[in-house]
């Protein structure tokens, strides 16, 4: 009895919000460390300084327009389980989901997401939740084959740079999206099997701890199924996530030219920064999945810079400089954003996440995994 109490009260003291805030502030005093011991600190800034406003400028645009892409792909995993949105409104529902998971720890986003389809759109929450199950899903595997096919390129292409250094970040790299990879496809050839898995997967679990995993588990193949059943539908969502995150890739080119001088600065090849760039993005959101950090703060730029260190010759100040830019950019069009689509929405993404049920994220059992 003692015992239980005494594991409820580390729950309740070690909450997923309180971690995340540690873990941030564990990575960013580890990462201030090595830059103050190992990194310039004056060359990052003077390489910051001299960036190419045009070129940020740019950049800015080109993220800032992958927004309602990112809505139209959000209401084709809609239609696919039956609810049919506009763009406009999915887009600021995005936007403000995205937002909160930047402010509120322990991706509280998810929840004012759901909380807004249901507010506003009587989007039932079991739904609200596996679309966005679905829609991550989609986004781990267009950022591992992204990542896939820049490392087949990087390796067969033109090694007018030293990769040598490299291996490491290459072998964790390739890794990761190798296991990306082999789990979207794993999940989908399940979805799309005629055998229901997810009753067996339950019965196992029931009396362990890993209940509550495994019952999320089934509940996402359960939506990735609905969606994997519709080819068409299937197919065009994951377009729309190679897209965006080509996007996403070609934000970074620009940040990274803007550092460089150009795109005819003379450091590296153009296909060799495309390469790199769609790898070192890749590793940075790859490494923003691990929930270590709010915001994959530190994780997404010693990915990144760790990825266009080990593969070219430019040096590490200017990679750091590239990194800190690029995400700073992307949370700032993030924020913009979600502060637009809170006034048009008349909604506080932290209001939203307090005001959403603490079981926004369950579904009834027999509704989401009764054919999985």
């Amino acid at each position: 009895m003692t015992s239980r109490s005494d594991s409820v009260r580390l729950r309740d003291r070690f909450t997923r919000g309180r971690l995340t805030l540690a873990g941030t502030a564990l990575v960013l005093a580890v990462g201030g460390w090595f830059v103050a011991r190992y990194v310039d600190m004056d060359a990052i800034v003077a390489t910051a300084a001299a960036a190419d406003p045009t070129l940020l400028g740019v950049a800015l645009v080109a993220y800032a327009l992958s927004w309602p892409l990112r809505g139209r792909r959000y209401g084709d995993v809609l239609a696919a389980m039956g609810t049919r949105l506009r763009t406009g409104f999915l887009t600021a529902a995005v936007f403000a989901s995205q937002t909160a998971n930047l402010i509120v720890p322990a991706r509280a986003g998810d929840g004012v997401r759901a909380y807004l389809l249901k507010r506003r759109r009587d989007v039932p929450y079991p739904t609200g939740v596996a679309s966005l199950a679905i829609e991550r899903a989609f986004d781990l595997v267009a950022i591992a084959a992204l990542g896939a096919f820049a490392l087949g390129a990087l390796a067969s292409g033109d090694r007018s740079v030293d990769t040598t250094g490299g291996a490491t970040p290459l072998v964790a790299a390739a890794g990761l999206a190798a296991v990306a990879v082999a789990l979207g496809v794993a999940t989908v050839a399940v979805a799309r099997s005629d055998r229901r898995v997810g009753p067996a997967l339950r019965a196992r679990a029931a009396a362990t701890r890993l209940a509550r995993p495994v019952g999320a588990a089934v509940r996402v193949g359960a939506a990735v199924r609905v969606v994997a059943a519709q080819p068409r539908r299937l197919a065009t969502v994951f377009g729309w996530s190679l897209l965006i995150w080509g996007i996403d890739v070609a934000t970074a080119v620009l940040v990274l030219a803007a550092l460089l001088g150009g795109f005819d600065g003379g450091v590296i090849a153009l296909p060799v920064v495309l390469a790199v760039c769609t790898l070192a993005v890749s590793a940075g959101n790859l490494a923003k999945v691990l929930p270590l950090s709010q915001g994959g703060v530190g994780l997404y730029e010693a990915a990144f810079t760790g990825l266009i260190v080990g593969t070219t010759a430019i040096p590490v100040e200017t990679a750091l400089a590239a990194a800190v830019l690029d995400h700073a950019l992307k949370n700032a069009v993030t924020l913009a954003g979600g502060a637009a689509a809170a006034v048009s929405l008349n909604v506080s993404p932290t209001r939203s996440v307090d005001e959403a049920p603490p079981n926004a994220g369950a579904t009834d059992e027999h509704a989401e995994s009764a054919d999985f």
